[in-house]
Parts: structure tokens; C-alpha cells; sequence
């Protein structure tokens, strides 16, 4: 999934893990750069490649300066 495929804002975010505890900080740092990375959730209107959009629980990764990467679709709430 891209950040395109996002309709709107991103909401109840929070960080459900944070340096050491950030189980692919290391494929993270090869691919985008050295950085203080977090795993964060939230709940977003998403585009479906096949229909309107609907609400989900989304997952990604994000640190200062390199922004948001690697977004996951993990619950569809409709």
C-alpha cells in the first residue's frame, strides 16, 4: 500500500513500538537511511483498488526527517 492509497487525515494514532523494540529497524536503516524509527497504528479511509474507500487499521513506519514508509493495510473495520 502507498501513501496515495490514503484518503484524509490519519486518526487515533499511536506508537506501538520505538528504537530497540522496532523489529525491522535494521532493513529500515539499509533501506532508507540511518534514523530513530517507530512503528505506529492508526485508523484511515483507504482506497480499495476494487471499490469506494472503507475505514482500516493501518501500520507503518516513521522517522524524523525520512517521514512516513512501509504502510500495511492490517484490519479492514467495514
Amino acid at each position: 500500500m502507498r501513501e496515495e492509497d490514503i484518503v484524509g487525515d490519519i486518526r487515533q494514532i499511536e506508537t506501538i513500538a520505538r528504537g530497540m523494540g522496532v523489529h525491522i529497524r535494521q532493513y529500515l536503516n539499509q533501506k532508507y537511511g540511518r534514523g530513530r524509527w517507530r512503528e505506529l497504528k492508526g485508523i484511515a479511509l483507504v482506497k480499495d483498488a476494487y471499490s469506494e474507500p472503507k475505514w482500516a487499521e493501518i501500520h507503518w513506519f516513521e522517522a524524523h526527517g525520512l517521514g512516513r514508509k512501509d504502510f500495511k493495510v492490517k484490519q479492514w473495520l467495514e
